[in-house]
């Protein structure tokens, strides 16, 4: 019997341990360990943010979900990783302390045949002075988050109806942040939700960014076919904030976030700063910050892991000019070099270089997107993982033949503009590959056959019947397998 252990339980995570379940049945055990009581589908946090879903709509409870699948769960968050075992054992474990199940504190030794590290992004709110909940910026990157924003917000849209003008500040709160197309999304529809009760004219609402070009979205932008012609995202996302009314500070990096004031650095060496009623910035990236010990209980955390704590795995690390990155360069299997049996999903993996072009201010600082992982990817990469261990338990050994590149990838993504059944709005993407493949194509880095857009009420009722398919998917319901990632 092969022991399975998947670390997280967000796309990548709970979509890899479902299908290896799945196809593997009662013969092999598969643990899950996630601090988390809940999945949620992190998408639509957005409306969370605006009120128009309820924190109970967007997630459910993992137990009860996990126990249906013959999945063992543990309420727990990973400390450390052992890939060698120790003196009393050869088998590799990791070291988890509980979050839940009344065993808060407690911790075990979790042993396992084969590991999938799925853990996702730590928010690093504390690169950046005075960002995040709690502080004096909201965020959206979890429910909890979002629900506070939707509280703060209300408090600014109370104030304009008695006559008060707000600033609202929305974008990205850190020079290396990725996400930018989950804040893109939450401006439109606070700008949204701020016309629909007649309030725009009592409204200052600002786009702040790291991007070279509005339209970037971390995969150094695109040129996209629409209506026949082919547009840069940059027009097609401009486009958007100018119809609504919404000015931007583009390749700017914040520095420091103070009670309704914002510093920041541009890529031109100047300082700037922003005043706002109401701020929601996405904070940087980087993963949980592991330890990892071989046999003799030495450090060899940088064996398994990048100095930006995500995982290493079958990607070209090597440090090379921006000139010479290449599609190449990407992971397709997601397995660790040095342990065989290591994998890493979604977030979890380093990627290997940026897709945008990295960019820095005269006095050093880096301000230019970090890669996006989040998704359709994230759920790509946990079903590839997943594969690729159940055929080497079925046939004892691997053979690792399912593959799945970001730079062999294609990507679908919509971005809400407003809800509403009649006049929602929603800007429609797909993006092949996700990163440029200049070899390939070398006019435009990708397929414009497959790399298109569009905008309009239609993509909204596509995004809502999205959030009900993968929720749909996630709680394992009838033939949830057959819905794709």
């Amino acid at each position: 019997m092969a022991k399975i252990v998947v670390l997280g339980a967000g796309i990548s995570g709970h979509t890899a341990s479902a299908l290896i379940k799945k196809k593997l049945g009662k013969k092999h055990e598969v643990v899950v360990v996630t601090p988390n009581a809940y999945y949620h589908w992190i998408p639509s946090n957005i409306w969370v943010g605006v009120g128009r879903m309820t924190v109970d709509q967007v997630r459910f409870r993992l137990d009860k979900r996990y126990e249906k699948a013959g999945i063992v769960y543990k309420q727990a968050k990973a400390v450390s990783f052992h890939p060698e075992g120790d003196e009393k054992t050869d088998k590799g474990y990791v070291t988890i302390e509980y979050t839940g199940q009344n065993k808060e504190g407690e911790t075990e030794k979790v042993d396992y045949d084969f590991l999938i590290n799925a853990t996702g992004p730590n928010l690093n709110f504390a690169a950046t002075e005075g960002l995040g909940p709690g502080k004096n910026t909201v965020s959206v990157c979890s429910y909890s988050h979002a629900e506070e924003a939707w509280k703060k917000l209300q408090e600014s849209i109370a104030k304009m109806e008695k006559g008060e003008r707000q600033k609202f500040l929305i974008g990205v709160g850190h020079p290396g942040a990725t996400c930018q197309g989950a804040a893109f999304e939450y401006i439109l529809n606070v700008a949204y939700e701020i016309k629909k009760r007649k309030l725009s004219h009592l409204a200052d609402i600002k786009w702040i960014t790291n991007e070279y070009e509005i339209g970037d979205f971390g995969m150094g932008g695109a040129y996209i076919k629409r209506a026949g012609y082919i547009t840069s995202t940059k027009i097609f996302a401009e486009s958007f904030l100018i119809q609504r009314n919404i000015r931007w500070i583009k390749r700017a990096g914040v520095k420091k976030v103070e009670p309704g004031k914002a510093y920041y650095e541009t890529l031109d060496g100047s300082e700037g700063e922003e005043t706002f009623d109401f701020a929601m910035l996405i904070p940087a990236f980087n993963g949980p910050g592991f330890k990892a010990y071989d046999k003799k209980g030495e450090d060899i955390t940088s064996k398994l892991f990048m100095p930006n704590g995500f995982m290493k795995v079958d990607a070209d690390y090597t440090k090379k000019p921006f000139e010479e990155w290449s599609a190449a360069d990407w992971p397709s299997t997601y397995q660790n070099p040095d342990y065989e049996n290591i994998f890493a999903a979604g977030i979890a993996f380093a990627p290997p270089h940026s897709i945008s072009k990295p960019m820095f201010s005269p006095s050093g600082t880096g301000i230019f997107p970090a890669p996006p992982r989040t998704g359709m990817p994230s759920g790509v990469t946990g079903k590839v993982v997943a594969d690729n261990i159940v055929d080497w338990i079925k046939q004892g050994k691997p053979s690792l033949k399912h593959k799945a590149s970001m730079a062999k990838m294609g990507a679908a993504c919509i971005v809400s503009a407003g809800y509403g059944l009649i006049n929602g709005a929603a800007a429609t993407m797909t993006v092949y590959p996700i990163v440029q493949d200049w070899d390939k194509y070398p006019e435009y880095g990708r397929d414009l056959k497959y790399t298109v857009g569009e905008a309009g009420l239609a993509g909204h009722w596509l995004k809502w019947f999205m959030h009900y398919m993968f929720l749909h998917k996630a709680k394992g319901y009838p033939f949830w397998w057959l819905l794709p990632e």
